[in-house]
């Protein structure tokens, strides 16, 4: 049985951290409240964890997660949490927002959410293919929304040439009987 190929497209591109070479540097806002009750902005930054995927490849930014939904903001808990602990792919029972900045023509393996995942297309374009076949092209602003399917995104920005940004955001979902099936039918998860 042979390895199966790594896609080299984009190796080493990302060097330096957040942001990609190309893309703009993003900043997010925390707002909250002061002691009397005003709203105020309490973090302006770039968020507090970056990490470089694949072959430096590309690079996640987390602008934010949460353990649990509803999310209590008293005494601020929330931002102290999502500062001080990097989620993992995604939350049981809470939320992240990821944003990816690829390199030119990277492609991610084929790989099932295990959540529901909004992903909003913020500069470039990217091919959406599902494990079905199907394909579609993403254009800034477009968004899909993955139900727990197996999919690949690949930045085609400027015929593959140029980086390209995505922002997920990740919520927790309850397995259903379809994927129990789609499981037991299939070696992946």
């Amino acid at each position: 049985m042979t390895e199966p190929e790594i896609p080299t497209a984009g190796a080493g591109y990302i060097v330096g951290g957040f942001p990609a070479p190309g893309l703009r540097r993003t900043v997010r806002h925390i707002t909250g409240h002061d002691d009397n009750g005003k709203s105020v902005f309490l973090k302006v930054d770039c968020g507090d964890h970056h990490r470089i995927m694949g072959n430096n490849q590309a690079i996640a930014n987390i602008l934010y997660s949460t353990k649990e939904t509803p999310v209590d903001v008293n005494g601020d808990v929330d931002i102290k949490y999502a500062a001080e602990n990097e989620p993992p792919l995604h939350c049981h029972n809470g939320t992240v927002v990821r944003m990816i900045d690829f390199g030119p023509g990277v492609e991610s393996p084929l790989h099932r959410a295990i959540s529901v995942d909004y992903g909003i297309v913020l500069e470039g374009e990217f091919e959406l293919t599902l494990d079905s076949g199907e394909t579609r092209i993403m254009r800034q602003g477009d968004i899909s929304v993955q139900r727990a399917t197996a999919h690949k995104w690949k930045n085609i920005t400027g015929n593959g040439s140029m980086p390209g940004r995505m922002v997920y955001i990740l919520l927790d979902w309850t397995l259903g009987q379809f994927l129990r099936k789609a499981n037991a039918d299939s070696d992946s998860f």
